[in-house]
């Protein structure tokens, strides 16, 4: 049977934020963020095994007490996130079976909950691609063009807004990131580049993913709801 594996690329610094420290490593509920991160799927009966992608630089890791029996750390970060998850992926080729399950989920998305993997792993362990977390896009949209003017107001049906986790067997993600040459910014680009068409699972708002100062404080107000 092919196992669940969780990959969380955590190689970047997360300018964004405005910190200093790699964003990853925010505090946030007495936690650093990508602790939340790591708990949430390494608390998962499924899963097999998680593993942590850090840059080889990452100097903050070892002081953080982030400890798990599911848990491994490979230092082969790249400059990307797909260089990253590649880099990963091919880490751990002697450790997992090409048709092995990878979940690749964000290192700044604290608020993933058991029945958001449970909806993916009951929609995507028998299908032939795999596919993402994701939720329809709800507001009206509008593209902009120079000074900040709304150029078009773009049409939401059929739109949805990607999260993650998301998931790929091992083998396919690999070729398919290793095919796009980092030119990428998640899996399901790299996999649709290969002609397939990866479903999409519906999640919810609440697994946001903490891209400025201001998400730190609604990913609190979540969690501390739910007692995390």
């Amino acid at each position: 049977m092919p196992r669940f594996v969780a990959l969380i690329p955590a190689a970047g610094s997360g300018s964004r934020m405005g910190n200093e420290m790699p964003k990853q490593y925010l505090p946030l509920c007495g936690r650093p963020l990508i602790e939340h991160a790591v708990r949430a799927l390494a608390a998962h009966p499924r899963m097999d095994r998680v593993y942590v992608v850090l840059s080889p630089e990452d100097a903050c890791w070892e002081g953080q007490g982030i400890r798990h029996e599911k848990l491994s750390v490979l230092r082969c970060g790249g400059v990307t996130r797909a260089e990253s998850v590649s880099n990963g992926l091919k880490a751990i080729a002697n450790e997992v079976a090409a048709d092995d399950w990878m979940l690749v989920h964000d290192a700044a998305r604290p608020c993933l909950r058991p029945e958001h993997v449970d909806r993916m792993l009951a929609e995507l362990a028998e299908d032939e691609v795999g596919g993402i977390l994701a939720v329809p896009v709800a507001d009206t949209l509008k593209r902009a063009e120079a000074g900040q003017r709304i150029a078009e107001t773009v049409p939401r049906e059929g739109l949805w807004q990607a999260q993650t986790p998301q998931m790929f067997r091992h083998g396919l993600l690999l070729k398919a990131l290793e095919a796009a040459g980092g030119a990428v910014t998640d899996e399901a680009s790299a996999i649709e580049r290969l002609g397939l068409k990866p479903r999409l699972v519906e999640g919810d708002l609440r697994n946001l993913k903490v891209t400025y100062p201001r998400d730190l404080e609604l990913a609190a107000l979540i969690l501390e709801h739910w007692g995390a």
